[in-house]
């Protein structure tokens, strides 16, 4: 499937893989939908099995996520976590709903609920990413086009210094710039 919808197969999900997966359903690709269900509706599935404990109510739950997926695509926001996390929880609360409407005397805070998500870790790295974008915003332009142009362009120093007409050692200078920067940050 991922060959039809110009996505490579690599064994690790991505965040870019998802991204471009979402952008693909958006546009109503249904190859890029059965990809990214055939990823995560494992996931989706057994945290709603584990809420629920009722297979059926599980697959009517993995339904009403994958549909909400497919109808709006851009609900998910990448910045704020992994698509994978974020199903996750999106699976727990639609469980949570539907055991309200089932057993609306039962206390649902009772339920214990096992992830193979660290969501403490998943906070401390958004957390992280966050501070990393407020440091790298704060860059004067020429080291922040730099440094962005070398690590999500994925370019190597002499290709950067090609596209901008900077000559080599610039180049370096404003990543090295940069990065130390963005140390001191993270260590004061």
């Amino acid at each position: 499937m991922y060959r039809e919808t110009g996505i490579t197969n690599t064994s690790s999900s991505s965040a870019q893989d998802d991204a471009a997966l979402l952008a693909l359903i958006q546009r109503g690709d249904e190859y890029a939908m059965a990809s990214l269900f055939d990823r995560y509706s494992k996931v989706v599935y057994s945290v709603a099995l584990r809420v629920l404990r009722d297979p059926a109510a599980a697959e009517d739950v993995l339904q009403e996520v994958f549909m909400q997926i497919w109808r709006s695509p851009d609900g998910f926001v990448a910045t704020r976590g992994s698509l994978g996390g974020w199903l996750a929880v999106v699976s727990r609360n639609r469980s949570i709903d539907a055991l309200r409407r089932k057993r609306p005397t039962e206390c649902v805070d009772d339920i214990a609920l096992a992830s193979n998500y660290n969501l403490a870790n998943e906070a401390e790295r958004e957390m992280m990413v966050e501070r990393a974008r407020g440091v790298i915003q704060l860059l004067p332009m020429e080291q922040r086009k730099t440094l962005e142009m070398a690590f999500f362009d994925g370019l190597t120093h002499t290709e950067i210094a090609e596209m901008t007409g900077d000559p080599l050692g610039t180049v370096k200078t404003r990543i090295r710039s940069a990065l130390l920067t963005l140390r001191k940050a993270f260590t004061a």
